[in-house]
């Protein structure tokens, strides 16, 4: 049972870990991030749902359709809720992402509907065994790791080894400068917002066939992608995915041990007292601020 909680939690884990990142880049990009990151999440599962079930599409299709939409959705989302704001220097960016999530997920409700459906995974669908025992793990569990691992090593490589990568760092940084470079200020802070979207989209993807697909079940993960982005600190694109695993292994082990009904208190009071030690999250670095 333990081994079961402990890859059950590392592949939720896995997860926020994924969402997280999406905080991380579009921080990293433009001080700004995507309070609509869990409807984006919810978008894949319910687009992926219905092209492959409603309509009959091959799986590979329906992802690759449904992530293509997501990373739309993020560039409405820079367009819509981002950009009229930040161009004149104002904060309205936070809630106006809220709203446009809110919206999302009430367009979704009515179209879709409120009753959660399940989406099979294409995977075989047999816990896997060792020595003929089962570990009650499928193999569902496994790959979602792996996945959300291998694009936060792939996303490390892209912002510190390529000339893009570097473009999108240099634009927070300096935007003056990285303009007179020739840098794309613009382009570069939409393509961040759709990359985000992009990869909450995939984690909608995935976790769906582990959790029934529903207008409202971005809710609650992308409020802990967010905590887990503070946690691991929102400037590591390596600690919000470090941290991700940790707050999944925790809530799996409190679930195992204790029973769902203390999962959120503790957790989340652990992030709490995290973060009471440790303002910049546990592997991010104190702002510098030039006076």
């Amino acid at each position: 049972m333990l081994l079961s909680a402990l890859i059950s939690g590392f592949s939720l884990g896995s997860m926020y870990g994924l969402m997280a990142l999406g905080f991380y880049i579009t921080y990293a990009v433009s001080g700004t991030v995507n309070f609509a990151q869990g409807s984006s999440m919810m978008l894949g599962a319910v687009l992926c749902f219905c092209f492959a079930q409603t309509l009959g599409w091959p799986m590979w299709l329906a992802v690759v359709v449904a992530l293509a939409l997501c990373a739309v959705y993020g560039l409405l989302v820079e367009f819509l809720a981002v950009r009229p704001f930040t161009s004149r220097g104002s904060n309205t960016w936070l809630i106006s992402t809220v709203a446009l999530g809110i919206v999302l997920d009430n367009v979704v409700l009515h179209t879709f509907g409120k009753e959660p459906r399940s989406l099979p995974s294409p995977l075989p669908s047999t816990p896997l065994e060792i020595g003929g025992v089962g570990l009650g793990v499928y193999p569902l569990h496994v790959l979602i790791p792996l996945v959300g691992l291998a694009l936060a090593a792939g996303l490390n490589a892209v912002s510190r080894r390529t000339r893009w990568g570097v473009a999108m760092l240099a634009v927070v940084q300096n935007p003056g400068a990285a303009q007179l470079m020739g840098i794309p200020i613009k382009r570069t802070i939409a393509a961040a917002f759709a990359l985000s979207t992009l990869l909450a989209g995939i984690a909608g993807v995935l976790i769906a066939p582990l959790f029934n697909v529903n207008a409202d079940m971005g809710t609650l993960f992308g409020l802990k992608a967010f905590a887990v982005a503070i946690l691991g600190g929102i400037t590591s694109a390596w600690g919000v995915v470090l941290a991700g695993l940790l707050f999944g292994i925790a809530e799996a082990l409190v679930t195992t041990s204790l029973g769902s009904g203390y999962t959120q208190i503790i957790t989340f009071s652990l992030v709490i007292a995290v973060l009471a030690v440790r303002p910049n999250g546990l592997f991010g670095a104190k702002e510098v601020k030039k006076v």
